[in-house]
């Protein structure tokens, strides 16, 4: 992840003060996950070729010293997805794949991005990996996101592959359309594709209103 918390925050807040009560702005964020900062050409990586990611750079702004508030997954996604360092509400490791644990998350206490954007009629969806809870209070329709693709745990990036002999059986890990899990991908061998495609498809049909789409990556 290249942009600090802060910053999205500072840019949301500048956009809706730059922009009319008619012509609110499109938000997307796009999470890479353990990206590094020499990872990317435009920052001097010889070895990962990144071309559209350097295009947006050159073409836009970036932040040569924003980071992330945290080295490990779920604490920088809790950061990121509140505004709010981490640490202050409790929020310092990451967390397990716990359905029935309401405690294993983001917790209830802490406003987001999409609940603040839904009083003002944005159309909103989490595409990706979430990695904030998979109790039924924590997932992203509970968290304030109309819309729901991806996982809800786990760094899988190809359903139809499972990767046995590790720490968790990936075989396990779901797929899933808002609440309804999908065990294949019907035309994709890749997940970084198909959450791609469903971000494109959205962006689409929202075109004519404000929306939000929110689309980290797994690895």
């Amino acid at each position: 992840m290249m942009i600090n918390k802060f910053f999205l925050f500072l840019f949301i807040i500048s956009s809706f003060f730059s922009c009319t009560n008619d012509d609110p702005p499109n938000i997307i964020v796009i999470i890479s996950d353990d990206q590094g900062y020499a990872d990317v050409g435009f920052h001097g990586s010889k070895e990962i070729f990144t071309p559209n990611i350097d295009r947006i750079a050159e073409n836009g702004v970036f932040f040569s010293q924003g980071y992330v508030s945290f080295a490990v997954c779920s604490p920088s996604r809790a950061g990121l997805i509140t505004g709010r360092y981490q640490n202050r509400f409790g929020y310092s490791r990451n967390i397990l794949l716990a359905p029935k644990d309401s405690l294993m998350g983001l917790p209830l206490s802490e406003q987001t991005i999409p609940d603040v954007l839904n009083k003002v009629n944005y159309r909103t969806k989490a595409i990706g990996k979430w990695h904030l809870g998979a109790h039924e209070s924590l997932v992203p329709e509970s968290r304030g996101f109309d819309e729901f693709y991806g996982i809800l745990y786990s760094n899988d990036m190809w359903p139809k592959h499972p990767q046995q002999g590790t720490v968790f059986n990936f075989s396990d890990i779901f797929l899933y359309e808002n609440e309804t899990p999908l065990r294949v991908l019907e035309d994709q061998t890749f997940l970084t594709g198909a959450l791609t495609d469903k971000a494109i498809d959205f962006i689409q049909k929202n075109k004519d209103e404000p929306f939000f789409v929110y689309l980290p990556h797994p690895q």
